[in-house]
């Protein structure tokens, strides 16, 4: 038990980190700006590479660095999504891409690096809010199969109806009774609307963030102005009802990552990474001309965890712990 509250603790430590190359210069520049803020615009600058420390610069122009490179080294995984596009087009094939996982788990920022090049008008990044009052009285994957593909088309789910096994239940926001009965028929759901000749391609991704990581991004949220309307209720509670998501993410493993649907986990700490990794796992799910040989699309293990690998992880934590960590 100790070290769980080990791992636990070390968010008093960790929360008020900048994580991130952006957030990095954030935290350079959030004292040199209020030293240089009676400047007029066009000389600031001067006196900011005046006023900043020598580290300061470095880490700033480090910052800068990574940020570059990173995005630079997902470019060959964006070219290749073209591609894959294109050969979705050809072909009439369809694809469905579910991202799912905690709150501030890097689903929208990677939805949003994955679509970057890609044809607008054949894609979809689908984010539902709440059930209205009708919609409750409908099927719950009602509202989810509306957006569906046509041919050619891609859709992202920014949540999906993997919901009803995640927040809805923990928040309070379904009943026992939809919660299980949802559970018993999600797979069934799947196959039908996989079983159309192959034309039907199915992404499952769970993103995992550790709760340390998470109380970072939530801190950011509250203190960006630009960020804020990303906190909601869920948000609010997201750190004290952890223990709680964890189990809904077991049985959701348990009972729903078949062979024909499997889940891919993704570690989300790293942002770029997750976001590297993910266009790797959608890549290979198709099997399209013209593919970089050159180009390295092996998934990076320990960012990449396929269901039944993190099921088993977590049913031994479960053993020797009292509960599961991820």
């Amino acid at each position: 038990m100790k070290k769980i509250e080990q791992m636990q603790n070390k968010q008093n430590d960790s929360a008020v980190k900048p994580s991130g190359s952006v957030a990095q210069v954030h935290e350079v520049m959030k004292d040199v700006e209020m030293k240089v803020a009676s400047e007029e615009l066009d000389k600031r600058l001067h006196k900011i590479l005046t006023v900043l420390k020598k580290k300061n610069k470095n880490d700033i122009i480090e910052a800068v660095l990574e940020k570059y490179y990173n995005a630079e080294e997902l470019k060959p995984y964006q070219a290749e999504l073209i591609k894959m596009q294109r050969h979705l087009e050809r072909t009439g094939k369809k694809m469905v891409i579910l991202f799912d996982g905690r709150d501030a788990s890097g689903k929208g920022g990677t939805i949003r690096r994955v679509t970057r090049y890609m044809n607008e008008k054949r894609y979809h990044a689908v984010a539902l809010g709440k059930p209205n009052e009708y919609q409750k009285t409908e099927l719950h994957i009602k509202r989810y199969i509306e957006h569906f593909p046509h041919a050619g088309e891609v859709v992202l789910f920014d949540g999906s109806w993997y919901n009803r096994a995640l927040v809805e239940p923990v928040m309070g926001f379904c009943t026992d009774k939809q919660y299980k009965r949802f559970l018993k028929k999600v797979n069934t759901y799947e196959q039908n609307f996989l079983e159309d000749e192959g034309r039907t391609i199915l992404v499952k991704l769970y993103f995992s963030v550790s709760k340390e990581e998470q109380a970072r991004r939530f801190e950011r949220r509250k203190n960006d102005p630009l960020r804020q309307w990303k906190l909601s209720e869920v948000d609010l509670q997201a750190q004290e009802l952890w223990d709680e998501f964890t189990e809904k993410k077991f049985m959701l493993l348990k009972k729903t990552h078949t062979k024909e649907s499997p889940w891919h986990v993704i570690r989300s700490d790293d942002k770029h990474l997750a976001r590297r990794e993910t266009m790797k796992v959608i890549l290979n799910a198709v099997r399209y001309r013209g593919r970089k040989r050159t180009l390295n699309f092996k998934p990076d293990p320990d960012i990449v965890i396929p269901g039944d690998s993190e099921l088993k992880l977590m049913k031994e934590q479960r053993k020797k712990y009292g509960k599961s960590l991820v």
